[in-house]
Parts: C-alpha cells; sequence; structure tokens
C-alpha cells in the first residue's frame, strides 16, 4: 500500500471515530500531496513514495519551526499542536538513523569521493541525502560533514 492509500484510510478511520486533531492534519497532509502533483503535473499518475516522503519531512520540518517560534513567543498551546502534528506526520516517515549509522554512511561516502572540502562538501551532502533516503534531515547531515572540515 502507498503512502498516500495510507493516508486516505486512516484519514476515513479517523472520521469515523471523531479524532479532530487527527482529521485535521491528515487533511492537511492530503493538501500538501495534491499541491505537489498539480505543481509537477503529476495528478493523474500521482507521487511515487519517495517524493510524498520528501513532502511530509518538509511539513514535518515546518510543524517544528513553528513551533519554535511560538516557543519563542510565549505561546505553549499552539506550540503543542504544532508539534501534536509533527507527531503524527513523523508517524508516516521512515525510521531516523541514529548519528552513529549516518556517520558510517558519511565516512563511507567521503572514501569514495576524497578529501572533504568547501568546494566538495555539496556533492557529498547530496550523494548522503540520497543514500538515505528521507531516513536523515539535510541539516543534520551538512552539520556532521562539516565536523569532518574542521
Amino acid at each position: 500500500m502507498s503512502i498516500k492509500q495510507q493516508i486516505d484510510q486512516d484519514l476515513k478511520q479517523a472520521l469515523l471515530s471523531g479524532k479532530k486533531d487527527l482529521v485535521t492534519t491528515l487533511r492537511g497532509l492530503k493538501s500538501a500531496i495534491l499541491y505537489v502533483e498539480v505543481a509537477q503535473n503529476k495528478r493523474e499518475t500521482g507521487l511515487p513514495d519517495q517524493e510524498v516522503i520528501e513532502v511530509f519531512t518538509r511539513e514535518a520540518k515546518k510543524r517544528q519551526e513553528s513551533a519554535d517560534l511560538y516557543a519563542q513567543g510565549g505561546n505553549a498551546e499552539k506550540q503543542q499542536a504544532e508539534l501534536t502534528e509533527k507527531k503524527i506526520i513523523e508517524q508516516y516517515l521512515p525510521k531516523q538513523m541514529d548519528d552513529t549509522e549516518l556517520t558510517t554512511l558519511i565516512d563511507t561516502v567521503i572514501a569514495k569521493s576524497g578529501p572533504v572540502s568547501s568546494q566538495t562538501m555539496g556533492k557529498i551532502i547530496g550523494e548522503v541525502k540520497q543514500q538515505t533516503a528521507g531516513r536523515a534531515d539535510g541539516s543534520r547531515i551538512a552539520a556532521l560533514i562539516k565536523e569532518r572540515i574542521a
């Protein structure tokens, strides 16, 4: 079952059980998928799961950024609402790699491509992101690679 089909199924279940927060979040995810499908002219064929994961990763990141801003503004209620939505979105994302796994992968890519410099860093980040397939955040990858340069 594709992720999009899973969202549809979970949305129906949430509607039947009356979980308003879940319904709102799942509708938002469906809307985000539809937006990308229309933008890429893939409305008829749909997005492959990997692209759906990328959309959900961006959505989760948006929720975290909003929660951080609400925390800075002292609005704990809205901060918690954003974090709740983020948790729901993360249920549809692959399990994140831990630092040990990610560091090992980075070291492997660096060994193949040669020493890390500021000129080759972007290429290495791209290669690692491709191999992680949504299981690691780009900023986390970049931070670990920057440690190798220093």
